[in-house]
């Protein structure tokens, strides 16, 4: 399925009125793992401001030890205080990237800005080497600008 045709389909599950905003962000990772092959794992993180971490939101795919992680650690955590996109390639040449799983070859995080503020974020991992294109964070920017109006 192309970036293209998802957008409807992310922004029909925002407008589900029977569902909790989780359950939302929840169905929101399943169509994106099903419908883009080099998504193996779909997740958000939320910050925690006061205490500068974030935490692991609803995912798809493999289960993970990382629940919590403090700002600038890893991907994620640097997300959280550029407050930018961040491609990674190929994680084994990143110096501070937190390894998930030995199958993880690159990633993707893209913040989820509500009012300006960096709330959180959508991470995925791939088994693939480089397979992220810009096309991959324009459409993932469009999937937090539609999650950031269920706040």
């Amino acid at each position: 399925m192309t970036f293209q045709e998802l957008h409807p389909k992310v922004t029909e599950i925002t407008l589900n009125t029977t569902q909790s905003r989780d359950e939302k962000l929840l169905s929101i990772c399943q169509l994106l793992s099903d419908s883009i092959s080099y998504y193996n794992w779909v997740g958000f993180y939320f910050a925690n401001h006061q205490e500068k971490t974030l935490h692991l939101g609803p995912y798809v795919g493999a289960e993970t030890d990382h629940t919590v992680i403090p700002f600038g650690k890893g991907i994620c955590g640097q997300v959280a205080v550029s407050n930018e996109n961040f491609v990674v390639p190929d994680v084994a040449a990143q110096d501070n990237y937190i390894a998930c799983s030995f199958t993880v070859k690159s990633e993707i995080v893209v913040p989820l800005f509500v009012n300006g503020e960096n709330i959180g974020q959508i991470d995925i991992d791939s088994h693939v080497l480089d397979p992220f294109t810009k096309e991959d964070e324009l459409f993932l920017e469009f999937v937090c600008a539609t999650i950031a109006k269920l706040y």
